[in-house]
C-alpha cells in the first residue's frame, strides 16, 4: 500500500510494525485495525479507505486534513484513466433519481445542518474578503458578491435554480428589491425557506417552489444557480441550457453559475459518490461552456475561481462539526459521525490542493445589454451594508 500512496508524508502502522510512505516526516499516522483491513486497502486504497475509516477499521492519528492533503498531492501525480470519468458522467439523471439523491443528502434534517452551518444556513462556498472574517460575515459577503456580479436592480425578476435553505433568495429580495422564484427538490429545505420568508416579511416577494429545475417556467431578468450544476449530470447540460434560454430575457438578461469544478475531466471520489453525493460530477470549464453556454447562445462575461475561499469555508464547517460531535449534539451513530468527519476533512484537503475548484461564471444572452459595463462597485459595499457582522 505504501507504494500506492507514496510519496505522501504519512506513516502506515499495523500493531508494532510501521513504514513511512514519503521522504519527509509524517504529518499523520494511518493505523490499521487488523491484517485483513490492510490487505483490502492494499488492493484498492482510494475506493475503500472511506468505508474502512467510517467503520473504525482505520484510525488516523495526528492531523487528518494534513494527511489527506499529502495523499492528494501524491495521487495527483497518478491520475486515473479518462475513460472512467466519461463512464461515470453517463449515469442517468432522471427526475426520480435526482429526487432520491437530494433526499439522501439534504433531507438528513435541518437540526443536523444547524449544528455546523452559519446562522442563515448557507451550504456553499463563502467569500472571505479578509481571512479573519467570521463564517456568518463571509457568507453574507458571498451573497452580496453574487448580487453585484448580476447587477440587480429594484423591480427586476430573478429565477434561482437550487435554492438550498433560501438565504440567497431572501438576501436578493431584501437588499436589492427584486422578486424571486426559487426552485428546490428538498422538502426539508423548502419548509425552512418558506418559514423564513414569512418571518422576515418577504413572502410576497420570494416564492419557494418545490420542483425540479427542468420544470422552471416563466421569464426573468436574472438567472442564478449556486451549487446545483454539480448535480445536473453532463448528459443533462443541454436540458439546463434550454431552461436558461427559454427563461432569460434576451435583451437585458444575465446570469451566474456557481459550482464545484475540475481543471481536467476526472470523476468525483467514488466514496463521496456512493456515501455522500450520489451521482455528483464536478465539470471542467470546457465541459460547462460546450454543454450549457454554447447551446443556449450565451456569452461568458466573467469567470472567477474561489478555490481558497472554499477551503477556508470547509475549515469553519469542519471545526464547528467537530465541536458538535464532542458536545454530543450529533445524534446519528458513530459510523455516520466518522463518515461526515472524513467527508468534510477530505473536501477541505481537495480544495487546498487544487483537486477541486470553485468557479463563478457570469453570462448573458449573446448581444444582451444587461451587464454592468465596468467592475466599479463590485468590491465596495454600498452605504449601510457591511459584512463585519451578519445582516439579517
Amino acid at each position: 500500500m505504501a507504494a500506492r500512496i507514496g510519496p505522501a508524508d504519512v506513516r502506515l502502522c499495523l500493531g508494532t510494525a510501521s513504514v513511512n510512505c514519503g521522504p519527509g516526516p509524517a504529518v499523520a499516522t494511518i493505523r490499521f485495525r487488523d491484517r485483513r483491513t490492510l490487505a483490502v486497502l492494499s488492493l484498492d486504497p482510494v475506493n475503500r479507505f472511506g468505508d474502512a475509516y467510517s467503520d473504525g477499521g482505520v484510525e488516523v492519528e495526528g492531523d487528518l486534513v494534513a494527511g489527506l492533503v499529502s495523499v492528494n498531492r501524491a495521487l495527483a501525480k497518478k491520475p486515473g484513466p479518462h475513460w472512467l470519468s466519461k463512464l461515470r458522467s453517463l449515469v442517468p439523471h432522471t427526475p426520480l433519481r435526482d429526487r432520491k439523491a437530494v433526499e439522501h443528502h439534504y433531507d438528513l434534517g435541518n437540526d443536523f445542518y444547524r449544528l455546523w452551518l452559519d446562522e442563515q444556513m448557507l451550504y456553499t462556498c463563502a467569500y472571505f474578503d479578509a481571512p479573519d472574517r467570521s463564517l456568518e460575515a463571509a457568507q453574507a459577503a458571498k451573497m452580496e458578491h453574487v448580487c453585484r456580479k448580476l447587477g440587480l436592480k429594484p423591480g427586476e425578476s430573478v429565477v434561482e435554480a437550487g435554492c438550498g435553505w433560501g438565504a440567497l433568495a431572501l438576501h436578493m429580495a431584501r437588499h436589492h428589491g427584486v422578486s424571486v422564484r426559487a426552485y428546490n427538490l428538498s422538502s426539508e429545505q423548502i419548509a425552512w425557506a418558506r418559514k423564513e420568508a414569512q418571518g422576515q416579511g418577504l413572502a410576497s416577494r420570494v416564492e419557494f417552489i418545490q420542483k425540479d429545475y427542468r420544470e422552471i417556467d416563466g421569464r426573468c431578468d436574472a438567472f442564478v444557480s449556486v451549487g446545483m450544476l454539480e448535480h445536473v449530470g453532463l448528459a443533462n447540460y443541454g436540458v439546463l441550457a434550454d431552461v436558461i434560454a427559454r427563461t432569460l430575457d434576451r435583451d437585458r438578461g444575465r446570469g451566474l453559475l456557481h459550482f464545484i469544478g475540475r481543471d481536467w475531466p476526472e470523476p468525483l471520489d467514488s466514496w463521496i459518490s456512493r456515501r455522500i453525493f450520489p451521482g455528483a460530477y464536478p465539470p471542467t470549464l470546457d465541459e460547462t461552456f460546450r454543454g450549457v453556454f454554447v447551446p443556449a447562445k450565451l456569452s461568458v462575461v466573467d469567470v472567477e475561481n474561489l478555490r481558497p475561499h472554499y477551503a477556508l469555508t470547509l475549515r469553519h464547517w469542519r471545526e464547528r462539526y467537530e465541536r458538535a460531535v464532542e458536545d454530543g449534539r450529533v445524534s446519528f451513530d458513530e459510523r455516520f459521525r466518522r463518515m461526515w468527519r472524513l467527508y468534510l476533512a477530505g473536501s477541505e484537503a481537495a480544495f487546498r490542493t487544487g483537486w477541486l475548484q470553485l468557479f463563478q461564471v457570469v453570462f448573458a444572452p449573446s448581444g444582451s445589454g444587461g451587464m454592468p459595463e465596468t467592475r466599479a462597485g463590485l468590491y465596495d459595499a454600498p452605504e449601510g451594508l457591511t459584512w463585519n457582522e451578519p445582516t439579517f
